[in-house]
């Protein structure tokens, strides 16, 4: 006998128990030159903040490596801190949630080969996660971004707020005013 799979449910929320670690939005090395911010809200289909979102960034090093820093989130059973998470290492990888105002933020260098960090977004509701991107080169010549109608491509593009700090907002649903994130399927 053949069964059919069983549905996708929500999840959560209860990303603020297990998944977030300390220092997760902290990418770059502690005093970097070249250190960057990126911060945002995460907002409903109504416009209200999500206060219980979490994002994970992806993103190459600087010199377009991807290895990062191993064991971003393995516990040190010594210390009791993250491996990877060690202040001076570039790991490539963040998990950060969203405060009780729905803002995040992270710290971090700018990404090698692309114009973008990817991201994941969870967030109480869905029934999978989202994939998303954040450029920050507002002029990248990208496959991507060129194939997406000016609206549409706007909602991926950072906006520079002062020199080294980029606001991104992840609209979950089109508010009526603002335009729903661009996300992306993987197949």
């Amino acid at each position: 006998m053949t069964y059919p799979p069983t549905p996708s449910q929500t999840v959560g929320p209860f990303y603020g128990y297990a998944l977030p670690f300390p220092d997760g939005g902290a990418v770059a090395p502690h005093g970097h030159p070249d250190t960057l911010t990126v911060h945002g809200h995460v907002y409903d289909g109504e416009g209200a903040p999500v206060p219980d979102a979490l994002l994970e960034f992806w993103q190459p090093a600087p010199d377009g490596s991807r290895a990062g820093a191993p064991g971003s989130l393995r516990r040190d059973a010594v210390t009791g801190g993250y491996l990877g998470r060690n202040g001076t290492d570039f790991t490539g990888f963040a998990r950060v949630a969203t405060d009780a105002a729905g803002h995040y933020a992270l710290r971090t260098l700018p990404p090698g080969g692309v114009p973008y960090l990817a991201v994941i977004v969870f967030a109480r509701g869905l029934l999978h996660h989202l994939h998303t991107r954040v450029y920050l080169d507002v002029t990248a010549d990208d496959p991507l971004l060129a194939s997406l109608e000016p609206g549409r491509r706007a909602t991926l593009l950072a906006a520079e707020e002062r020199e080294r700090v980029h606001r991104f907002d992840v609209r979950l649903q089109d508010d009526g005013v603002h335009g729903e994130t661009v996300f992306l399927a993987f197949g």
